[in-house]
């Protein structure tokens, strides 16, 4: 079947890139006493039980607190989150890092109703789409989506709806990369659920 592309986020050939802010290594028991608000979305451990929030549990170090300074300066945008984030320092969040991220992140698994849709998803994380300019997503976040340390985020075991969401949000402009804007611009809303789909069940 040809690849259609239309005019969108990449999580992943997603590539979320960590800002150039570099944070160094948190406390983890000092992080679990500030995690008390994230639970309620998150889980205890980081690995949320709603499709709709993401799992952080297991995610390379830095890369959630990179994100929750993104929040809370702005620049990712979510009401929610800059409402809890405003008060946090830069080591609470390193501390926050630190305790996620020693976690493991549960396993998901993909219906049989999806399977046609993860083998789509498949080629276009292996191999990319070459006529549209379109790279592997495991160039930068792995054959089997463990990431990159310091550099691009674990995206395999996501759930698939918050990485179409995420996708959907680098490829409209409103979650701001270099380099997954340009991606999800260029795929179509049905190759960023294939690849969401493929995702989720990549371990």
């Amino acid at each position: 079947m040809q690849l259609k592309v239309i005019t969108l986020i990449s999580v992943f050939g997603l590539s979320l890139t960590l800002s150039s802010s570099v944070f160094a290594a948190g406390d983890p028991e000092k992080g679990k006493a500030k995690t008390a608000v994230c639970a309620a979305c998150h889980g205890t451990d980081g690995n949320s039980i709603n499709p709709e929030f993401p799992k952080i549990a297991g995610q390379i170090p830095g890369y959630v607190a990179d994100q929750l300074a993104a929040y809370q300066s702005g620049k990712r945008k979510s009401n929610v989150m800059m409402g809890m984030l405003q008060n946090l320092s830069e080591q609470d969040m390193q501390d926050i890092d630190a305790y996620y991220a020693q976690f493991e992140q549960t396993k998901a698994s993909i219906g049989e109703s999806d399977l046609t849709a993860a083998k789509r998803g498949k080629e276009i994380y292996r191999a990319g789409i070459s006529q549209f300019s379109v790279p592997a997503c495991m160039a930068c976040h792995g054959p089997a989506g463990k990431g990159i340390p310091s550099r691009y985020p674990k995206v395999s075991g996501q759930y698939k709806n918050y990485l179409v969401q995420s996708l959907l949000e680098f490829k409209a402009g409103d979650r701001v990369s270099e380099e997954m804007n340009t991606i999800a611009f260029r795929l179509s809303v049905e190759q960023i659920e294939d690849l969401a789909i493929y995702m989720q069940g990549l371990y």
